[in-house]
């Protein structure tokens, strides 16, 4: 593999269509850097699988990504940064970004308590990987974390201000206002688009903390530091690539990102 250069792309991946949140991000803070991302959309969910297909997944969509040339790597899946981010630093002579990592120095550094909730996907919660994570800069901070399985099928259906998704919110929310915290983490890319109504849910007590937004002010950080920021001002360009196209792809992708999504290009699983 050659040595990345500054107008190679950035390599974003996720198991399926959340992961366009943390390209959304990337595109607001890093309007000239080139991205290229991959939706695994007909092996989601991962959450339900083992850790070693899990695993195996992901090393064949970052062999795919590194054979496009990126400069660096970005696991925009919570799953997969849970069960796969050590083993991808291990092996891929890029630089690694992963939401979790992200998520929990951008809790560290905003809670004022040392109480910290984390809102995420049963998967997510259970691999207890925020805990570790926040744990590892801090040993002191109290984490309380609570899964809500509810909201990935609510903001796939749109449901973004519906009066069941606040409902649904205030619930999960519940015994989280219980704990002694002042932070919350969206430990799942599909959560931004729900961060106005959790942030009226929340309301002033709660300080919320994107992974997406804070991983693209990471890449921003890792790629001056690395002397890989794309010099180029010309119209960046934005590849997608998906193993199925389900057929709400495009509505909810394009909701996800926040703009037209352009050409789609479809990968075979069996070429991976």
């Amino acid at each position: 593999m050659s040595q990345p250069q500054a107008s190679h792309p950035i390599g974003v991946f996720d198991s399926g269509v959340g992961g366009l949140t943390v390209v959304r991000a990337l595109m607001d803070r890093l309007p000239f850097e080139n991205i290229v991302y991959f939706g695994d959309t007909a092996r989601v969910p991962y959450g339900v699988k083992s850790v070693s297909t899990i695993e195996h997944f992901t090393m064949q969509i970052v062999d795919f990504l590194q054979k496009q040339q990126v400069k660096m790597l970005i696991i925009a899946c919570n799953t997969m940064a849970a069960v796969a981010a050590e083993k991808v630093r291990e092996i891929s002579p890029l630089p690694v970004l992963d939401v979790i990592a992200a998520g929990a120095r951008c809790a560290v550094e905003t809670t004022q308590s040392g109480g910290i909730g984390v809102i995420g996907t049963p998967t997510t919660i259970n691999s207890n990987a925020y805990a570790r994570a926040i744990h590892q800069l801090n040993p002191n901070h109290h984490v309380y974390s609570q899964a809500c399985p509810l909201f990935v099928p609510l903001v796939e259906e749109g449901w973004l201000e519906h009066p069941v998704t606040r409902m649904t919110a205030q619930e999960y929310l519940k015994p989280v206002f219980v704990e002694q915290i002042d932070t919350l983490v969206l430990g799942c890319t599909h959560y931004p688009l729900l961060k106005p109504l959790l942030s009226e849910v929340a309301g002033s007590r709660l300080k919320l903390v994107d992974s997406a937004i804070a991983i693209a002010d990471e890449t921003a950080a890792l790629l001056q530091e690395q002397g890989l920021a794309n010099p180029q001002r010309g119209m960046p360009d934005y590849r997608y690539f998906v193993t199925d196209v389900p057929l709400k792809f495009r509505s909810v992708g394009e909701r996800f990102l926040g703009r037209n999504l352009g050409a789609i290009e479809q990968v075979n699983i069996d070429r991976l």
